[in-house]
């Protein structure tokens, strides 16, 4: 999945939000339109089209600012088909992930002679991250905001993502990482998610907490079935070979399991885990 497209994924996942902080207003009533514009597309873009009360929203991310045809261009070419099949006002928005290369203009409108068509550019390394850590809709894109300490940014980037509600937090987890793949280096991003998120997230401290709980009373079994929830919590749905053969682990392997999970990006390490050790 490139990055323009897991924006459009969260975009349309969290349509109120997004419309709301690229508007600067409460948003309480939008639609993702799944509308095919008439033409052939100029190009395979990864852009949202959000309908308002009264009005069309235009959402679009990049990461980078050279495309054939040029992006003044493709917004004049959206305005028109938009219009043309909606007949409502449209506000069409510019995400930038990455700043450009220094010196690089970053045009607002599309001239030609008598022809002047504007939309809003919003630059992600200039915005507030304040919103951003707060929201968990927005999280993911926390880590490419205006920041002069990129590494202290990132650890509060971690830290929101541990008090995000359990359900969500395995998909928010992953979004943000990999945007955070933008802006820092791999290895940064692995040592610090797997350290805040392994012994210091929320989950985690739940289930060993209650895990000395239990253990102390129905005895080590029930300890082990808790660091096996945690595990099918991250890799989802195990086939009943793996299963099997978790269950024949000691508690202290199902442990280092546990701690090591956060590397894991398919069941495939698992399995290989499984293998090694």
């Amino acid at each position: 999945m490139s990055f323009d497209n897991l924006c459009k994924l969260l975009s349309e996942k969290h349509p109120e939000t997004f419309a709301s902080w690229v508007l600067g207003t409460p948003q309480t009533v939008v639609k993702v339109l799944k509308t095919e514009l008439s033409i052939e597309p100029i190009r395979a873009d990864y852009v949202t089209f959000l309908q308002l009360e009264g009005r069309i929203l235009h959402l679009e991310f990049q990461t980078q600012l050279e495309s054939t045809p040029p992006l003044p261009l493709r917004m004049l070419d959206y305005w028109v088909r938009l219009y043309r099949l909606y007949r409502l006002p449209i506000t069409q928005v510019v995400v930038l992930l990455l700043p450009p290369a220094p010196g690089t203009i970053i045009e607002t409108a599309f001239t030609v002679e008598n022809t002047r068509h504007e939309y809003r550019v919003i630059r992600m390394w200039e915005e507030n991250p304040e919103m951003f850590l707060n929201e968990p809709a927005l999280l993911p894109l926390a880590p490419l905001t205006a920041t002069t300490q990129p590494q202290q940014l990132l650890q509060q980037v971690v830290q929101q993502v541990n008090q995000v509600e359990p359900r969500q937090r395995p998909e928010i987890l992953a979004y943000t990482q990999i945007l955070a793949g933008l802006k820092y280096r791999k290895d940064l991003i692995r040592q610090l998610f797997r350290e805040g998120m392994m012994r210091e997230s929320v989950i985690y401290q739940e289930i060993l907490s209650e895990g000395e709980q239990i253990g102390q009373q129905r005895g080590e079994q029930r300890e082990r079935s808790l660091i096996l929830r945690l595990i099918k919590r991250r890799m989802g749905e195990l086939p009943q070979d793996i299963s099997d053969r978790l269950n024949t682990l000691s508690l202290e392997q199902l442990e280092n399991l546990g701690e090591a999970l956060l590397d894991f990006t398919s069941l495939a390490d698992l399995v290989l885990w499984l293998d090694t050790h």
